[in-house]
């Protein structure tokens, strides 16, 4: 059992590095020179680089969250919750393999 949240974790691990690595260009400095760039197309430049540098942001978490649950497979921690220490079903663990908490100490 343990084998497949696992599998399920690193698999969504490598998804999201490999997404975080194939947008850094989206996230570079935008360009101010306004003789090759107008100034629309650079506020709709700075405005994709906001929104790519706020998706990095939530990946990070992601991973961070991911490696946590790592960490709490490895403790023969994983699928308890951690405020009330009952197990979190799996049908949530499906849905979200990172999730610490069960539904009822989540709200």
């Amino acid at each position: 059992m343990d084998d497949h949240w696992k599998t399920l974790l690193l698999a969504l691990k490598h998804e999201l590095e490999a997404l975080h690595a194939g947008s850094s260009g989206a996230r570079g400095t935008v360009e101010l020179d306004q003789s090759r760039v107008g100034r629309l197309s650079r506020i709709d430049a700075m405005q994709g680089q906001a929104m790519n540098n706020a998706i990095a942001a939530r990946r990070k978490q992601k991973l961070i969250a991911i490696e946590t649950a790592l960490r709490r497979l490895e403790e023969g921690e994983y699928g308890y919750c951690l405020k009330c220490g009952d197990d979190i079903p799996r049908k949530r663990l499906e849905q979200d393999p990172t999730a610490a908490v069960c539904l009822s100490c989540s709200s």
